[in-house]
């Protein structure tokens, strides 16, 4: 047997099944689930970002909408899909970092059962209420709640969404109890609170924005600690509630084992995506800041909100339904 036969016979064997396996990724569309109804932040986020990995993977990435139980359905789904790239997840906040404290039997854990691909940006919420509710600034409907207690209530994406921990937060700082009334995803929520079957909500800039723009919703603020540079005329809901903070995220995961080089390149490809300027000022114009990074820093974000939502979730007493 020749040498050089010999030599790249044994490399062969070094290398990994899969490799051997596969073709060059991606060979075909990639799914990418969105664990909300069509419409919300969740998924203006998602079908941004996957419309520009097609062109940067060379293959279509298609959303799938997979609504409900806080956008665990569609997680879960990532979890058990097979690892090879083909299957990903636009995820917000809820499903990873708060459904832990949520879901007791929760079918996976998102540190172990999730692979971390990027952050590919963070916003805060927008608080947003029907034009009928007699309130101009998120001060008076502190004054509003606290003198109507358990007449106003709110919409929310879903239970154990980070919308409704936001109400649920409003609530507990005001001393007062507001009903929860939780919908699929945003788009709906937003629907019934532009109809007027619902008082008020926190929801995704993004989602929230065009319907305060068209003056059919009227915003009270934002849940971030400082205003946003893009959108300046809007104040944290904190200068009227001290104290008052909260923030969501959208970020890319994988099914677990997903291979590092794999990983590797969408982490890339979602990191020139975020220093695009297009695609930086659609981001910014959306109340979304781009954030990126590396698989490494979007573990330890995860790791570190888990154990804070969870404080959040047992003064609430919140449950799933």
């Amino acid at each position: 047997m020749p040498v050089a036969f010999a030599a790249a016979t044994a490399l062969v064997a070094l290398l990994p099944a899969w490799a051997i396996a596969q073709p060059a990724w991606p060979a075909k569309p990639v799914r990418m689930l969105v664990g909300y109804a069509p419409g919300g932040p969740v998924d203006i986020v998602g079908r941004l970002t996957s419309q520009r990995l097609s062109e940067l993977l060379g293959q279509a990435v298609l959303v799938e909408n997979r609504p409900g139980a806080g956008a665990t359905i569609a997680a879960e789904a990532v979890a058990r899909a097979a690892p090879d790239g083909y299957t990903l997840l636009t995820a917000g906040g809820g499903e990873l970092t708060i459904a832990p404290s949520i879901y007791p039997a929760l079918a996976y854990n998102p540190l172990k059962d999730l692979a971390s691909i990027a952050l590919v940006a963070s916003s805060p919420l927008m608080l947003v209420v029907n034009p009928r509710v007699p309130v101009q600034d998120a001060k008076g409907l502190v004054a509003l709640v606290r003198s109507q207690p358990g007449r106003i209530n709110f919409a929310s994406s879903g239970t154990g969404s980070t919308a409704q921990l936001a109400s649920e937060l409003f609530a507990s700082m005001t001393a007062t109890q507001i009903v929860h009334i939780p919908y699929k995803g945003a788009g709906p929520a937003l629907a019934d609170l532009v109809g007027g079957q619902v008082d008020m909500m926190f929801t995704g800039v993004s989602a929230a924005l065009p319907f305060v723009r068209s003056g059919k919703l009227r915003a009270l603020g934002v849940s971030g600690s400082r205003r946003l540079a893009a959108l300046p005329e809007f104040p944290p809901v904190g200068e009227a509630l001290p104290g008052f903070e909260v923030s969501t995220i959208y970020a890319m995961m994988g099914p677990p084992a997903l291979p590092r080089e794999i990983v590797q390149r969408l982490n890339t490809e979602v990191g020139r995506f975020l220093s695009e300027p297009g695609p930086r000022e659609r981001l910014l114009a959306l109340g979304a800041e781009p954030v990126g990074g590396t698989p490494e820093q979007l573990s330890a974000y995860i790791a570190r909100e888990i154990p804070k939502w969870a404080k959040i979730v047992k003064a609430a007493k919140i449950r799933a339904e």
